[in-house]
């Protein structure tokens, strides 16, 4: 008999980067545009992890032009080609929600340096 488990274990991404809450990154997304793909990439800062195996995702919150943006990726999507950690982030928090209402310098978070 075939569990659910062992479905799952096809689907998922095993050359993911670690990355955790507070950490700057950049996400590596292909776009598909008629017959043709080009990779578009998004950074920000990840301010949530939910779930586990194939339904996890995160939420990376950017500034574009004075605005809060927010967007939340699957984890193991086929369409997400890679996860670039720029600055590791020392967060106390396990959700940053705190940083929407935040602006300019109050909305930093500090460096982990180790």
């Amino acid at each position: 008999m075939i569990t659910l488990a062992t479905v799952d274990d096809k689907h998922l991404k095993k050359d993911l980067t670690e990355f955790r809450i507070g950490d700057t990154v950049k996400v590596h997304v292909a776009i598909k545009e008629g017959d043709k793909e080009r990779i578009q990439i998004y950074q920000g800062e990840v301010i949530a992890r939910r779930g586990r195996g194939v339904s996890a995702s995160f939420t990376v919150r950017k500034v574009s032009f004075g605005i809060g943006v927010e967007k939340i990726f699957p984890l193991h999507s086929k369409t997400m080609r890679k996860i670039e950690v720029i600055r590791k982030g020392k967060v106390r928090r396990a959700k940053l929600y705190y940083l929407r209402e935040l602006r300019g310098k109050a909305a930093r978070l500090r460096e982990d340096r180790d």
